[in-house]
């Protein structure tokens, strides 16, 4: 067995952080480009709404086999194939002439993302001793969050440089560099005594999580009461609890459920889901926020969350030491605590504030994201045996790629609720296709006011603010109550832990991990 050497342990990190940041940044980067889209491809509104959820969907329903299958044929092999789909299929989708075809791009794109995230997390026990494993999941969960914010960033400078395509372009170069790093760099590392594949519990927990974020996705548009949201919500939570049934039974488990008897797996995985539920909320109405009442520019607006970049990226640095001298816990809650607080300070929003409240706010809710976050996922990583690392990761990542579809459904239901209940008095009055208008957005209320101009429409413009702006508040209200209950029952519920991560079980270890040179 042929440990790599230092040198090599960094620069396979940094391959990895360069494969994270694309998946990441392809997360939020589409957002930007959808009106683009809307009007070069003539896509309808729902071919855009998939457009997004095609690669949202496959991306939470593949992780958890993926990681399993990494497992059983090699990490390395597996995650190099994930990069090879990844970067085809962008290509693919820049130069999509139809909304159809850049939805089935998109669904590939979220095969090789679904195998690039928890197998990278996977490799990291085989890449790193566990003396030096928690600095590496802290730049490794810096890079999957910055990926999110910097994606409008990203995404805005493209449009404004080159035509929309560029948005799927850029993956190609960070992703090729990618694999060729991976390819020299990382060590293969698979269990050679693999189980038989629990095809029962791939395909229940496939189409179980697919029909769930499925129903989640459309919830929203089409109504949470509307028969198709319900009989796929119903479907998700049968043949997941039929999958959850298997595993219980069956002599070699897809994924071993006896993970959530043992609190150091639960409660941090339940930190991270809570993290990435506020995260993905926050990001969903702050631009929003920023560009339509802030009249901002894509690559304004993308410039304007930095704040929240630093922090994580601050707060990730941080985590080693931290952990090292007072445990895992103590920043697992105290990140949370500090979320909550930014959180609930950004509800004070109203249509007068000014950036530096927002940037404030921001900075908060970073510093508390990165600080939970990263003692979160080695907290989990920690509990599994090294031959069921990537299996074990794609748990993780499938239950929090959950949570963040979640996180907009109910966050955005929340916030559309909010906004046409308190808009609803001031379109009295209106005709009704003006009415109607500001009822569905705030972009389409400012559109509106902009029609019909003069006073009706200053007036307007001003309702459609103050009411997105409680709507807002109504948001970062439920995400600060999340944040601190979960610190509250993570404080009352986790056993302390001492400063020195637990190593994993050396018999598994040595039985069934093994380790190639590249």
């Amino acid at each position: 067995m042929t440990e790599p050497s230092p040198v090599r342990r960094w620069a396979g990190l940094a391959a990895l952080v360069i494969a994270l940041l694309t998946v990441g940044l392809d997360l939020m980067i589409l957002n930007v480009a959808l009106p683009t889209l809307a009007g070069d491809l003539s896509a309808s509104t729902t071919q855009l709404q998939w457009i997004v959820n095609a690669y949202t969907l496959v991306f939470a329903a593949l992780m958890l086999p993926a990681g399993g299958l990494g497992d059983r044929y090699g990490r390395k092999k597996l995650l190099l194939a994930g990069l090879s789909a990844f970067v085809a299929a962008s290509a693919w989708a820049a130069f999509s002439g139809t909304a159809d075809s850049l939805i089935a791009a998109r669904a590939v794109m979220g095969i090789g993302a679904a195998v690039i995230v928890p197998l990278s997390l996977g490799i990291l026990p085989v890449l790193f001793p566990p003396e030096q494993r928690r600095r590496a999941i802290a730049v490794w969960v810096g890079a999957l969050g910055v990926g999110l914010p910097l994606g409008p960033i990203v995404g805005g400078w493209l449009l404004q440089q080159f035509w929309w395509g560029s948005v799927f372009l850029i993956n190609i170069p960070l992703g090729a560099l990618a694999l060729i790093a991976a390819t020299v760099l990382l060590p293969e590392s698979r269990d050679p005594a693999a189980p038989p594949l629990d095809q029962r519990g791939i395909a229940t927990s496939v189409l179980g999580i697919a029909a769930l974020v499925y129903g989640i996705i459309q919830g929203p548009e089409d109504g949470w009461s509307h028969p198709g949201v319900l009989a796929a919500i119903g479907a998700g939570i049968l043949l997941l609890a039929a999958f959850w049934y298997a595993e219980r039974r069956t002599a070699h488990p897809l994924i071993d459920l006896r993970l959530f008897t043992n609190p150091f797996f639960t409660w941090p995985t339940l930190a991270a889901t809570a993290g990435t539920f506020t995260l993905v909320g926050a990001l969903f109405v702050v631009p929003q926020y920023l560009q339509i009442l802030g009249v901002h520019s894509a690559f304004g607006t993308g410039i304007r969350l930095v704040p929240l970049i630093v922090a994580i990226l601050v707060a990730a640095s941080a985590v080693d030491k931290i952990v090292t001298r007072i445990g895992a816990k103590a920043p697992m809650v105290a990140g949370l605590a500090i979320a909550a607080a930014g959180f609930a300070l950004y509800s004070a929003i109203t249509p007068g504030s000014t950036y530096a409240f927002t940037a404030t706010c921001l900075a908060v809710i970073g510093l508390g994201a990165g600080l939970a976050l990263a003692p979160a996922v080695d907290a989990v990583m920690a509990t599994l045996p090294e031959h069921r690392a990537a299996a074990g990761s794609g748990l993780l990542m499938a239950i929090r790629q959950i949570g963040a579809a979640f996180s907009v459904a109910i966050l955005g239901t929340v916030l559309n609720a909010t906004y046409t209940r308190d808009l609803a008095p001031d379109l009295q009055g209106l005709p009704e296709p003006v009415a109607q208008a500001a009822r569905d957005n705030i972009a389409g209320a400012y559109a509106a006011a902009r029609r019909i101009g003069g006073t009706p429409g200053d007036s307007l413009a001003d309702a459609a603010a103050h009411a997105f702006t409680q709507a807002m508040s109504g948001v970062f209200l439920t995400s600060a109550v999340i944040s601190a209950a979960l610190a509250v029952l993570i404080a009352a519920r986790l056993p302390a832990r001492s400063p020195d991560t637990p190593a994993r079980p050396a018999e598994a270890s040595a039985i069934n991990s093994v380790r190639e040179s590249p």
